[in-house]
């Protein structure tokens, strides 16, 4: 839609030069008052205004002042005007000082000329911000006569990012929103206004800010915001029979912009935020800016998301490899439109293929490997061991050692917190993985590091995306256990801590994300059902099927008999294991499974990973069944 006021810039040009006489006569005429005086130095005021009509129409030029849409005038276009102006004016003193010598005009007071740069300055920029107020004052009026309808809006959240949503609600009347009131916890905003909107409350008022205001809508504009906050804010608004949105958490918005368009509606990844940790970007820039960057499993959602926030900080190239065209291909057109002047390359290669992968490793060198490509699905590769083998076993071992022959300086293997005691063949041969890296940063002394962490929200495959099918079907949800919990944390937050820990390995360590409480997985149904504007146990029934094949009631994060240390980051500890399987042990286990493998002796693979592997609880689990992978 276009804005109801518009100011063509020939228009402002014309007006400028009406100003630029107004502005020179008048300061001489403030100088000198009107009377004979002022009609003696008449002919030196008419030298200045030819002097200025000369140059100051040039000046504002030359600096943009054309070439702004004024009707979204701001502080950068403020400064832009100081600039502008007072250039103009000093060019136009020191002709007029070279000029009256050599025209005759002798006693020219100086001062008008800085009477002619207040002038000018409160003139252009008031003619410019006059544009911003019709425009403003038309879009207001354009809301009443066109277009009905309009919802009132309470945004949760006074700051930064609350500011930013309210001012583009005002500029955009065809968002159909009006702001009628802030709520913050910050006493100090408490009664004022921001845009012309009231800090109304705190955030326990706003069940009553809500419907003092008949607000129709409430928005939670706070990036920062932390899950009992947001969840907070939903319960409100449920009992209050409303609609609620955000903004994305921190981590979603990296490299981006609060905007308007970001707003989303809440979802269960906002319930669990944590309050968001430091990043120590010097160290995270050292270790990825300027380099070539290969991600494996690029297509995936932990290695699209690698790829998004790797490209924040500027690699000299990215590499997106993955086996699945249709994934690489909508990740590199979503890259594509953020990053234009970052070189990708897409890779479609099987990462179990050795002479690939060493020519895909000669080719173009990378500095740095996040390696992500694996099976996750526990259940399936309980029924399918041969895969999780090649693909998590041999599959790392290649990555490994092609990063090791292209001299690779850094490598990050993503890896599971069902590693620890594994007690599924997923969990079993991702610890194998951790071991073949630990292996590799022994021999080497290069920083080959693994990174474990639990259950990301949202990912392909995941329970989330399950329990929103089954509930958009009404259900019902199906649980395997009431007991059933484990950690969750956002995609952009784990990789976020990904990138941290990347830069702290010096060889061989094994990091953990922090990843707060374990979760009970009924809670997080429930809360799903809750977000769908439905009642648990009402509206949608929760049914328990037993536990999966592979599946413990809870999960841990290291082994109970090895130790944690601290590091500089609060939120990532490293780990301190006995690895006894290492060199020829190592890889004469990982031999023999990939023989087994080859040979689909899946009962030989089962009783081999639980010899060999630290801490295995394989075979303690039920046997895989069809029906309960779903």
């Amino acid at each position: 839609m276009k804005p109801p006021f518009q100011v063509r810039n020939r228009f402002l040009l014309a007006a400028d030069l009406l100003l630029i006489v107004t502005s020179a006569l008048a300061s001489f005429a403030l100088r000198l008052d009107i009377g004979p005086v002022f009609l003696n130095y008449l002919p030196r005021a008419w030298l200045m205004v030819a002097v200025a009509l000369l140059v100051k129409p040039t000046v504002y030029y030359l600096l943009g002042l054309y070439r702004r849409y004024w009707i979204y005038a701001s502080v950068r276009e403020l400064q832009l005007i100081f600039v502008a102006t007072t250039t103009a004016s000093v060019v136009v003193a020191l002709f007029v000082i070279l000029l009256v010598p050599v025209v005759g005009l002798p006693g020219f007071p100086r001062s008008v000329l800085g009477i002619d740069w207040l002038l000018s300055l409160f003139s252009v920029g008031g003619l410019r911000l006059s544009v911003r107020l019709l425009a403003e004052m038309g879009q207001r009026s354009l809301k009443g006569e066109l277009l009905g309808g309009i919802r009132r809006v309470v945004v949760v959240g006074a700051g930064d990012a609350g500011s930013m949503v309210v001012r583009e609600i005002l500029r955009n009347p065809q968002l159909r929103l009006r702001p009628v009131a802030f709520v913050d916890d910050d006493r100090e905003k408490l009664k004022k206004e921001i845009h012309g909107v009231r800090v109304a409350g705190m955030l326990s008022q706003l069940a009553s800010v809500v419907e003092h205001t008949r607000a129709q809508e409430v928005i939670i504009a706070v990036p920062t915001a932390p899950g009992p906050v947001v969840r907070r804010v939903a319960d409100i608004c449920r009992l209050q029979g409303i609609p609620f949105r955000t903004m994305p958490g921190i981590y979603e918005l990296l490299g981006g912009k609060v905007s308007v368009n970001r707003l989303r509606e809440v979802d269960i990844s906002d319930l669990l935020r944590r309050e968001p940790a430091s990043i120590d970007d010097e160290a995270v820039g050292r270790t990825l800016a300027g380099k070539r960057v290969l991600v494996t499993g690029a297509g995936g959602s932990i290695g699209l998301e690698l790829c998004r926030q790797v490209s924040r900080w500027k690699p000299v190239e990215l590499i997106l490899l993955g086996h699945g065209e249709n994934s690489i291909f909508d990740g590199l057109l979503e890259l594509q439109e953020g990053n234009g002047g970052l070189p990708l390359h897409p890779v479609i290669a099987d990462i179990r293929d050795p002479n690939r992968m060493r020519s895909i490793f000669e080719a173009y060198r990378p500095d740095v490997v996040f390696h992500a490509a694996a099976h996750k699905h526990v259940p399936l590769m309980e029924m399918n061991p041969e895969e999780a083998v090649t693909n998590n076993v041999l599959g790392t071992r290649t990555v490994v050692e092609a990063a090791l022959a292209a001299g690779t300086e850094r490598l990050v293997l993503i890896s599971t917190d069902k590693a620890v005691q594994p007690y599924s063949v997923m969990g079993a041969t991702k610890r194998i993985a951790e071991l073949i890296v630990h292996d590799a940063a022994l021999r080497s002394g290069r920083p080959f590091v693994s990174v474990r962490f639990g259950n990301v929200l949202g990912s392909r495959g995941s329970i989330v995306p399950l329990f929103k099918r089954q509930i958009a079907r009404g259900g019902p949800v199906t649980i395997t256990h009431p007991d059933m919990r484990r950690y969750f944390m956002t995609i952009p937050e784990a990789v976020h801590l990904v990138l941290q820990a990347a830069c702290m390995g010096l060889g061989g360590e094994v990091f953990v994300l922090r990843m707060g409480e374990q979760v009970l997985i009924v809670d997080l149904a429930e809360d799903l059902i809750r977000l769908s504007g439905l009642e648990p146990g009402r509206d949608v029934e929760i049914v328990y099927t037993g536990a999966r094949a592979g599946e413990k009631l809870s999960e841990a994060l290291w082994d109970e008999e090895g130790s944690y240390r601290p590091t500089a980051h609060p939120d990532i500890v490293g780990v301190d294991e006995e690895v006894d399987l290492t060199g020829e042990a190592l890889e004469a286990t990982v031999g023999e499974l990939l023989r087994l493998a080859r040979e689909g002796d899946t009962g030989a693979i089962l009783g081999l990973l639980s010899e060999r592997v630290p801490g295995s609880l394989l075979g303690q689990a039920p046997p895989p069944d069809y029906t309960s992978v779903l």
